[in-house]
């Protein structure tokens, strides 16, 4: 098994997880990376996506929306608006949104909303993809 290095991510709301990892794969505005033990110092601003964390025993997902990250060689903390567990999603809810984000995208009623309907489908798409 890899090295291991201190994971810790952070909520308004709640500690979401703290704990051990040999890999964490997440998604920046930048695109999608993965981080091992003793990566360059960086921080990165969290686009939404899948969150995977690769333990000693198996990799656990959540949905990772919004936040930062601050990498450095022992220790990564994702400071994170929203993020969820697969159990604590609402499929029903999500399916929802999903449907009214598309609906928003075909009315195409001004840039702005055309922004917030796309990132709202996103959104939907990473959650109704952990509840299957």
């Amino acid at each position: 098994m890899a090295d291991l290095f201190k994971l810790q991510i952070i909520t308004p709301e709640r500690k979401f997880y703290e704990g051990e990892a040999s890999m964490v794969e997440l998604t920046t505005t930048e695109g999608d990376i993965g981080v091992y033990r003793n990566h360059i110092p960086m921080t990165a601003i969290v686009a939404p996506g899948v969150l995977k964390i690769h333990e000693e025993d198996g990799v656990k997902e959540a949905a990772l929306m919004s936040g930062f990250t601050e990498i450095l060689p022992e220790k990564i903390v994702i400071m994170a608006e929203v993020v969820e567990w697969p159990g604590e999603i609402d499929a029903n809810r999500a399916e929802e949104a999903k449907i009214r984000a598309e609906r928003r995208l075909k009315e195409q009623s001004g840039e702005i909303d055309i922004v917030r309907a796309e990132a709202a489908l996103k959104r939907a798409h990473i959650r109704l993809s952990l509840t299957k």
